[in-house]
């Protein structure tokens, strides 16, 4: 059964999706490829204590790292780069080809910026540490200005504290 609920963020609105209370979505507002309102279940508090207190800490500049439970639903690929993306560490990038290379499959940047497109729980899944070959910003679900402000943040150049 899934269910849903909307906090704040430094970022603007973000939807938290839990299915049989293991959270299975994160997605912000306007967000690519983000599925239709009907598909989050009933609006409830109770599945999202912990992904909200790691998300406050995160933003307060006291998380590096998260450890909540997660459902990533995808292709086996696309689960494959996700589990790449969370090896980022905070404040770090990686570009797409990096990421296909320690897939082992150097050629595969295209399948790789794709999949990271589809990243389903957004932020702590870190997609937005991943650039292009030339260090510019590329594709991001969230928008590229939220991308930049979340680079930012990370890198200690802006703070990001709502909480």
């Amino acid at each position: 059964m899934k269910q849903h609920t909307v906090i704040d963020s430094p970022y603007g609105p973000l939807t938290l999706v839990a299915e049989d209370g293991v959270l299975c979505g994160l997605y912000m507002t306007d967000q690519r490829h983000r599925p239709p309102e009907e598909t989050f279940g009933a609006r409830a508090e109770g599945p999202f204590a912990e992904a909200e207190e790691q998300l406050e800490a995160y933003f307060s500049g006291g998380l590096l790292d998260f450890t909540v439970p997660l459902r990533l639903r995808g292709t086996p690929f696309q689960r494959t780069v996700w589990d790449q993306l969370r090896k980022i560490p905070y404040g770090e990038t990686r570009t797409y080809s990096e990421l296909a290379g320690a897939l082992g499959t150097p050629n595969a940047s295209r399948a790789v910026g794709l999949a990271n497109g589809r990243n389903p729980i957004g932020i702590i899944v870190p997609c937005h540490r991943v650039i292009g070959a030339s260090g510019s910003l590329t594709g991001y679900g969230g928008g590229l200005e939220r991308k930049q402000r979340l680079l930012d943040f990370e890198r200690g150049t802006t703070g990001a504290a709502l909480f």
